[in-house]
């Protein structure tokens, strides 16, 4: 009885696999989040024909009245205007490869050697263990030495500098139309939903309250 027990093989149980395993990495989220929100900003821009309409071009009367069309402008081509300041960006960047190198060099050392890197698994270099703080110190001392020591700080700024100007300049000439008008109200209510929720349930309410005061 003894002997027949004692060959009986043990049983190894396996676990299940956690849910951290099944799930993407961290990298192709990002990536996956960032492409939806560029896709959702494109999608949100107006038709390119309408901002680069000759007809609606006119030189404004006075300072106030560049200052209104660009204020509206900015809020109604908001999304072509940031594709504008981007794109004069990557034609900057790419017209200087070194300043490009180097920016992309700094963007994957924060994303692989802090943002992306696993809270349980401390950084090695040289055999030598560094700390979340020891890394982040190091990322920013090396963001301020690339972009102030080197050619890519002026590149960036020159490339904002130009887009800013260039959106300025659009804005203040670009004369309003009635059908810009017309289509800048449900925009805006569309983005303060949450003021004209509150707005309504009030004017509900004073409504309601008038039958019985009466």
């Amino acid at each position: 009885m003894v002997s027949s027990d004692s060959n009986v093989l043990p049983v190894s149980t396996t676990q299940p696999p956690t849910l951290t395993e099944s799930q993407p990495p961290a990298v192709r989220a990002f990536v996956n989040r960032f492409t939806e929100t560029v896709r959702d900003g494109l999608s949100r821009s107006r038709p390119w024909s309408e901002l680069l309409d000759r007809s609606a071009f006119a030189k404004p009367d006075s300072l106030s009245e560049a200052a209104s069309r660009l204020r509206k402008n900015s809020s109604y081509f908001r999304a072509n205007y940031v594709c504008i300041v981007s794109l004069i960006l990557a034609f900057s960047l790419l017209a200087h490869p070194f300043s490009l190198v180097l920016l992309v060099c700094l963007a994957a050392s924060w994303l692989f050697l802090y943002l992306f890197r696993p809270v349980d698994r401390p950084l090695i270099l040289f055999g030598r263990s560094f700390s979340d703080l020891e890394t982040l110190g190091a990322l920013i001392l090396s963001t301020i030495a690339v972009i102030f020591f080197t050619s890519v700080g002026s590149v960036l700024i020159s490339a904002l500098l130009v887009g800013i100007a260039t959106v300025c300049v659009h804005g203040a000439f670009r004369a309003p139309n009635d059908l810009f008008l017309d289509e800048q109200d449900p925009a805006a209510a569309g983005f303060l939903s949450f003021i004209g929720v509150p707005t309504t349930y009030s004017s509900l309410s004073s409504t309601s309250s008038a039958p019985s005061a009466v």
